[in-house]
């Protein structure tokens, strides 16, 4: 069964990422990302104080007996993410323009599921909820997840990423403590969303736990 939200895009740059996420990019700029998926690079926010941008991968190490990248976290009450959770320093904000899921059924015509990409009404570039944690091989990353809002879970009902919104939702993320940081796993309201695109589907899968 493929899991939820492993394939997102970032087409904004560094300069719209500074001015709405009140982040230090270090003069420098990033190129869209069209297609990210698990395993794969991509611009992460951190710190709450002096928030700037850092380049990690897309999976946080397995463990255990997971055998692979673990990409999206909805248990937060499982030992692995207690640490990062509780920690302010370990949250960081994914920037994303917009985020796909697979359809629940295959298209009549081609026997295929297909890509369903959402984006938000009135904000072109907003984050994910994310946490992440320093390895050998360098910063790795996951986001948590929630109960589907409706016009996500049209498609794929079982879950959504953690939404929130450049401003006070960003901020608050990155500088609450444990409790605080809990009660921000909620779905976005469906007022604030549309689905933008259907198109076909990727040949990455990851892992939802």
């Amino acid at each position: 069964m493929v899991s939820m939200c492993n394939l997102y895009r970032m087409t904004s740059n560094a300069q719209a990422i500074a001015a709405l996420f009140g982040t230090d990019v270090g003069g420098r700029n990033v190129p869209a990302f069209h297609e990210i998926y698990p395993g794969h690079e991509a611009p992460v926010l951190i710190g709450a104080e002096d928030t700037r941008l850092e380049m990690m991968q897309w999976g946080w190490p397995p463990f255990g007996q997971v055998k692979r990248p673990i990409t999206n976290v909805r248990n937060l009450a499982s030992p692995m993410w207690r640490a990062a959770l509780a920690d302010s320093a370990r949250r960081c904000l994914v920037p994303v323009t917009e985020f796909s899921e697979w359809s629940a059924e295959p298209d009549p015509a081609t026997g295929r599921k297909m890509k369903h990409w959402f984006a938000l009404r009135d904000q072109p570039l907003f984050a994910f909820a994310g946490v992440w944690r320093p390895t050998a091989d360098g910063p790795r990353f996951a986001f948590l997840t929630c109960a589907a809002n409706r016009i996500v879970g049209a498609v794929h009902p079982k879950a959504m990423p953690v939404i929130l919104r450049p401003g006070e939702e960003a901020r608050r993320w990155l500088s609450t403590d444990a409790q605080g940081a809990w009660a921000m796993q909620r779905s976005l309201a469906d007022d604030l969303m549309h689905e933008v695109a259907i198109d076909d589907p990727p040949s990455a899968q990851g892992l939802l736990l």
